[in-house]
């Protein structure tokens, strides 16, 4: 094969990035409604398979590597510094434990899904293949870490399962497919708002509870100071060294014969956990570690996209694997309804807390906006928790998966 066009690290790096811009730029310039639908994260991750597979770019580079083993932890350390657990609690009350429930059903039907899609054998000439490859457990953990927090979790989760390119598009596929079903689904329920809340048995003064809390919330930001983007730097930069370190002294954890904790779910879960300490202390009103965190995945997620290799790629196996992720949305679907049942919980704060799950951060407010936008502040902090949980439980997802094949 020839080299490709780009060689350098740098170029490979500047390419990346100029992906990531792109896409936004033209989502904020064009107002272009099929962004409605296929969100940025899509065509950030599918133009550089198209980039790397014509041979403008490669499929390793030391780019690829720096991302992997720095951007990835640094990304996480920032992301989960920002974590309310309180904050969501006072607002949503018992809805934080219905979107717990519904996280209990990502990981119980992401296991079951895996498990129905081993155990269904097709002929030769079937249009979907299965049973689905043994290793696929790697996709379903990866899908699971989008599905319990959002994309940044489906990028850790990857990483910890040691996944390859074409666990992610699996995943990134089924990922939009079933949200196109799901999104409206949730959207539609704010119409049958009283009848659901009757049959709920919701209390009558739930709802002007939740607003009086929402309007006590105090979000905002002030625009970051040099010393505390240092500040930032610092907590990041040492938790990543930290936990590099031990991942390379703590011993693989196997099971049954499977290694299921290694050097690479070892950083993730370190990282994972130093940095939903830090959100306890006063470093979570640090400002910018946001929207610097989201700058770093999306480049990560592009990267993630120039590794895979379109030659080892199979429509029938990818859909086969959606097909069982309509199985595993099912699943998750009688999870949240019948933690609102438990819960007495109305229909808006259902619609918010599966968003929170199944759409994370960045759909959750959309849901919320149109439910009930005094709830916009608590969707965002409903969907923080879902990060703070999503690399333990996706890694869970995928791990459980791995015994089950053997």
């Amino acid at each position: 094969m020839s080299s490709p066009l780009i060689d350098s690290p740098v170029g490979v790096m500047a390419m990346l990035v100029a992906v990531v811009s792109f896409w936004f730029w033209l989502e904020k310039k064009s107002g272009w409604k099929i962004f409605n639908y296929l969100p940025p994260l899509i065509f950030i991750y599918a133009t550089p398979v198209v980039l790397s597979n014509t041979g403008l770019i490669p499929f390793e580079s030391a780019a690829y590597d720096f991302l992997r083993h720095y951007g990835l932890p640094i990304f996480i350390c920032l992301m989960l510094l920002k974590v309310d657990v309180v904050g969501a609690i006072r607002i949503m009350g018992k809805g934080v434990f219905v979107m717990l429930i519904g996280t209990a059903g990502v990981v119980i039907g992401g296991v079951a899904a895996y498990t129905l899609g081993q155990a269904i054998t097709t002929p030769e000439w079937f249009p979907l293949h299965f049973p689905l490859p043994e290793d696929s457990w790697k996709a379903f953990g990866t899908l699971a870490g989008s599905w319990i927090g959002g994309t940044g979790n489906m990028t850790a989760a990857h990483a910890a399962l040691d996944g390859d390119g074409g666990h992610m598009t699996m995943a990134a596929a089924a990922d939009q497919m079933v949200y196109l079903v799901w999104l409206p689904l949730l959207l539609g329920s704010r119409a049958f708002a009283a009848k659901f809340n009757r049959w709920m048995r919701v209390p009558a003064n739930r709802l002007e509870m939740m607003d009086r809390a929402a309007a006590e919330h105090d979000d905002s930001e002030k625009p970051p100071k040099m010393i505390q983007l240092l500040y930032l730097a610092l907590i990041a930069l040492g938790f990543t060294w930290i936990s590099l370190e031990l991942s390379q002294v703590l011993p693989p954890v196997a099971v049954g014969g499977a290694t299921v904790i290694s050097a690479s779910t070892w950083l993730i879960l370190l990282v994972t956990t130093l940095a939903l300490a830090a959100s306890a202390t006063p470093a979570r009103k640090l400002p910018a570690a946001h929207p610097i965190a989201m700058a770093i995945i999306y480049v990560y997620v592009a990267r993630i996209g120039a590794t895979m290799d379109l030659t080892n790629a199979s429509l029938e196996t990818m859909g086969a694997f959606v097909l069982m992720c309509y199985v595993w949305i099912m699943i998750h679907g009688i999870f949240i309804l019948a933690g609102a049942w438990l819960f007495r919980v109305d229909v808006h704060t259902l619609a918010i807390a599966s968003a929170a799950n199944i759409g994370g951060a960045a759909s959750a407010p959309i849901v919320a906006a149109h439910h009930r936008e005094s709830l916009v502040p608590a969707s965002i902090l409903m969907a923080m928790i879902g990060y703070a949980l999503g690399n333990y439980l996706a890694i869970l997802t995928g791990r459980l998966g791995q015994l089950i094949a053997g």
